[in-house]
């Protein structure tokens, strides 16, 4: 009897383990019906499941981006003259005769540029009009008409110029917001390289806030990868919106050739620089006079008994300068702005130039080890006007 009872005992736990199981099954078989299907674990690999082709990734259509903006580029040319100089004796002087005798010369360049104003306004680099005073510039649009273009203005320190021409209703790209690129964001880069016409390359932006003096201080690049050659330089460069985001500038190659490191002037510095030149011709400046400055090396900040490298440096200074008027030395540091504080050089510079003028700008110094604050005012920078062949 007592072996009959085991055995049924037994045999109900036997039971109730397959019933439970049967059940939990098929919760979970009902869970998974009404969960939306997502990755396949790998332990259900044989199960049928609907996959999509390997390597597979949402990209935009950049043949409607192309064709959108790319009427919007123009290509540009221009002609220059100015006199070539020839070898004056120190003590003879001119000995070929007066100004007339050196010889009128005539140079040509070319790149590229960007319709900003449907009333004929482009947007080009400076350095693509070339050296030399100007005496004909020539627009060509994407439907290959030529047409004559003026000067409006320039703008050295970004390396920018504002040209017009006689048309209307002309294709324009939308300004886009240049502050929201991020690093590996899809552009495309469109332009004239090597007199080719209309290219369009596609790229990335590779890095941002890039710095680099000997074109601009003022001017934090975009960096991108899309192939940019010569005549490119003033093109655009733009977003998978279809929306401007930067003015091709410059390239970094040993070859003179695109190695994928090419540069452009943000959206939103260059559309600042062009609504200015359009409404009052020039791009005004603030200066505290001519102050030449010096990065701290750990050299200098040892001979200086500093604690680090961060600050500008006065090197020297013009006593005319209003820098000079309100106190500012050679061997002063400045270490900051209005209580912003100062890294390098450039950033001084930077803030300068964009400073409203008449502004009072307070600077906090070192000078031999003190602290202390003056109070300068921001001058207008004399503007540097394009010359233009009579």
């Amino acid at each position: 009897m007592t072996a009959i009872r085991r055995w049924l005992a037994t045999g109900a736990l036997v039971s109730a383990g397959f019933v439970g199981g049967a059940l939990l099954t098929g919760r979970l078989q009902s869970r998974d019906a009404e969960t939306p299907a997502g990755p396949t674990p790998a332990s259900a690999a044989g199960a049928a499941q609907p996959t999509a082709p390997v390597g597979t990734t949402s990209l935009p259509d950049f043949t409607q981006i192309a064709a959108r903006t790319s009427p919007a580029v123009v290509n540009i040319s221009a002609v220059q003259v100015y006199r070539q100089r020839r070898y004056v004796d120190p003590f003879f002087g001119n000995l070929f005769g007066g100004e007339d005798a050196f010889p009128v010369q005539r140079g040509q360049s070319a790149g590229s540029g960007v319709i900003v104003g449907g009333d004929g306004y482009v947007l080009t680099n400076n350095h693509v009009l070339g050296q030399g005073a100007l005496q004909q510039v020539t627009v060509i649009l994407a439907d290959r008409r030529e047409r004559p273009a003026k000067l409006v203005g320039v703008d050295p320190t970004t390396d920018l110029a504002l040209l017009k021409i006689e048309e209307r209703n002309l294709p324009t790209v939308s300004w886009g917001d240049s502050g929201q690129l991020k690093v590996a964001d899809w552009v495309l880069a469109v332009g004239n390289p090597y007199q080719l016409g209309q290219t369009v390359t596609l790229g990335i932006v590779s890095g941002l806030n890039r710095t680099y003096a000997d074109v601009s201080t003022l001017v934090d690049y975009i960096q991108t990868d899309a192939a940019i050659n010569p005549g490119n330089s003033g093109g655009a460069l733009i977003n998978r919106r279809g929306e401007l985001v930067g003015i091709n500038t410059w390239i970094y190659s040993q070859s003179g050739g695109d190695q994928g490191i090419g540069f452009a002037i943000p959206s939103n510095i260059a559309r600042r620089v062009a609504d200015e030149l359009i409404r009052t011709g020039e791009v005004k400046r603030g200066t505290i006079g001519e102050v030449r400055l010096a990065t701290i090396t750990p050299e200098l900040a040892r001979d200086l008994s500093l604690t680090d490298t961060k600050g500008a440096l006065v090197w020297s200074l013009y006593r005319t300068t209003s820098a000079y008027r309100a106190g500012l030395r050679p061997g002063d540091v400045i270490i900051a702005v209005d209580g912003k504080p100062v890294d390098a050089p450039a950033q001084f510079q930077r803030t300068l130039l964009d400073a409203p003028i008449g502004n009072i700008l307070s600077l906090t110094i070192l000078r031999e080890g003190a602290k202390r604050d003056i109070k300068v005012q921001v001058e207008q920078q004399q503007a540097r006007a394009r010359a233009v062949a009579e």
